[in-house]
């Protein structure tokens, strides 16, 4: 039921906002502006790769030394792409920015269960953002010991890894206050008659990457403290005794551990491709069952599945590790439920797949993104098994390999969700649609670029090209001899393509905000309930108490007037 409140000041209505939807703009506009700024990262670090040595047009003056792209700032360039992309774009659009602003809507809820906690949450992700990208005004520049910050590197790195931790002690803070939210706003305001097996598969992600992030992100957080100890306080947490730096024995207590970090960090950043994933799978599922007309087939074994990934993501985490010598009775643990958890992620693909199968299809802007990100997402996970595999992983790990595995889950495969819901949702959140030809522009061209970026990365991996040479292997005779360096250039092309075809996107978004073609409150004729919210949806989002008669998807029923039955309406006749 809206709420008649006094008029509120711009400062509390838009900046320190309460309101659910308004923190999930914020989010969102947040995350795309890191998406963005760590897709520049991307752009500068593959000139290097492309053309070695070769000073950076545009901004070469910001490098010094004529403009060359030196080692040590490669360095600090790849480890915050990977932690600006990962922990300030993807995971705060995907759960911040859709899961804030359309959880509440899809249970039927006024607000998230405790607003200024919510509120809380943002302020603390914006204020790590900020940190880390200040990191690159200190002297040495942001840190340059991977997006992993593996010691003893890392401990006695540039003053940046010290931001590095700070930043990410926040975004975790942040992290953990939304996890609470989240889980307790979806058991406790669910309105009347929304039932577990009614809920949306949206509904379902969300929850389940919550309990990760709730679970996964403590130690990772009490991981940064000791590493932030380490270097300020004296401690040894993670560093050896006897460690020789620059021909000198590093005066520390020793008797640390290098390998407790990585267990540490793995145990969240495995669960923490799930906290990428499930979101991006819940989103697919809302576009895929508008645009096919009909029920997702499978939606409980979809749900189960989900719910088994999530538990199965906290037991896989060292087939990150087979090199550290673990041994082959945990290797075997860890390759046995490595293959296991593939399964849960094949049942829902193959879900989505049978769900097409005699569907209406209707191929709008949002329907192309979901359609795309089946097989990028089914291309990452099948691509990922031999890595889960310790005597392939040891021919295959730190190789470009990896980077196109991973990144074929997560660019144009959870990306591409993204793209998704952002197409699909935009009429709710302000009453117009996107322009169609924009939009289908956008994903044609993002689809060919990349592929043109990411294919040619596995023939590099097998070939045995390190994902860590600054200069892409060209001073090296083995990676020449492999024949494959050629590629580099192609790859470094398809990428800055790439990012003129995120153009029309941009231009789309801001244009349609004002002009876009003005559509009715369910422009999709969708089922689920933020579709009976008025668009966009007032404080407390809805005119009236709803209650909920029927599953998520009731597309097609025989005899049925329309081709969708809302969840809110009640029987025909």
């Amino acid at each position: 039921m809206a709420e008649v409140h006094g008029e509120q000041s711009f400062w509390r209505k838009y900046i320190f906002s309460i309101d659910h939807k308004i923190i999930g703009i914020q989010y969102g506009i947040t995350a795309l502006f890191f998406l963005l700024f760590g897709f520049i990262l991307m752009m500068i670090m593959r000139w290097q790769l492309a053309y070695p040595e070769q000073p950076v047009p545009i901004i070469g003056w910001l490098l010094g030394e004529e403009g060359i792209l030196l080692p040590e700032v490669y360095n600090s360039l790849g480890a915050m792409h990977g932690t600006i992309m990962v922990f300030l774009g993807i995971v705060p659009l995907s759960v911040g920015a859709f899961g804030n602003y359309f959880v509440p809507l899809q249970i039927g809820a006024p607000d998230m269960t405790f607003p200024k906690l919510n509120m809380a949450s943002y302020w603390f992700y914006f204020l790590g953002g900020i940190v880390m990208l200040a990191s690159f005004f200190v002297p040495g520049g942001a840190a340059n010991s991977g997006w992993t910050s593996y010691p003893p590197l890392a401990v006695i790195a540039t003053m940046g890894q010290t931001m590095w931790l700070v930043g990410m002690v926040f975004l975790i803070t942040s992290s953990l206050l939304g996890a609470v939210n989240f889980i307790t706003t979806i058991i406790q305001l669910r309105v009347k008659g929304l039932t577990w097996m009614r809920l949306p598969f949206f509904v379902w992600s969300q929850l389940v990457t919550a309990f990760l992030l709730l679970l996964a992100f403590p130690p990772l957080e009490a991981a940064g403290v000791m590493q932030l100890m380490d270097r300020l306080a004296g401690t040894s947490f993670f560093l050896p005794s006897g460690l020789v730096v620059s021909g000198q024995v590093l005066e520390v207590t020793g008797g640390g551990s290098p390998l407790l970090w990585q267990h540490l960090f793995w145990f969240l950043a495995h669960p923490e491709v799930y906290v990428l994933i499930l979101p991006a799978m819940g989103i697919v599922a809302e576009v895929l069952a508008t645009n096919i007309r009909k029920p997702l087939w499978g939606y409980r074994a979809m749900v189960y599945s989900a719910v088994f990934l999530g538990f199965m993501s906290f037991i896989v985490w060292a087939h990150h590790m087979f090199l550290t010598g673990m041994g082959t009775t945990l290797s075997g643990f860890f390759q046995t439920t490595t293959m296991i958890i593939s399964i849960p992620s094949v049942i829902i693909l193959t879900a989505f797949l049978l769900s097409l199968w005699g569907g209406s299809i209707r191929f709008t802007t949002p329907m192309l993104f979901a359609l795309g990100f089946i097989p990028m997402f089914g291309l990452g996970g099948l691509t990922g098994l031999p890595l889960g595999l310790a005597p392939a992983d040891i021919h295959l790990h730190d190789t470009y390999y990896v980077i196109a595995h991973f990144h074929y889950m997560v660019a144009p495969g959870t990306i591409f969700a993204l793209f998704a819901g952002v197409y699909h949702w935009f009429p709710k959140i302000t009453g117009r649609r996107m322009n169609e030809t924009l939009g289908k522009i956008h994903f044609w061209g993002s689809f060919v670029c990349m592929n043109g970026i990411f294919m040619p990365m596995f023939a590099q991996g097998m070939a045995g090209i390190s994902r860590r040479l600054w200069d892409g292997g060209i001073s090296y005779q083995f990676a020449q001899d492999a024949g494959v360096l050629w590629s580099n250039e192609l790859i470094s092309i398809s990428a800055w393509v790439l990012f003129l075809f995120q153009i029309p996107f941009v231009y789309n978004l801001i244009r349609s905000i004002k002009g876009g073609e003005i559509v009715d409150d369910n422009p999709w004729e969708a089922t689920t309930l933020e579709w009976a919210a008025p668009s966009p949806p007032p404080h407390g989002n809805f005119t009236e108490p709803l209650t909920v008669y029927r599953p998520a998807y009731e597309y097609s029923v025989p005899g049925a007037v329309k081709d969708f039955l809302p969840q809110h309406q009640p029987e025909e006749g």
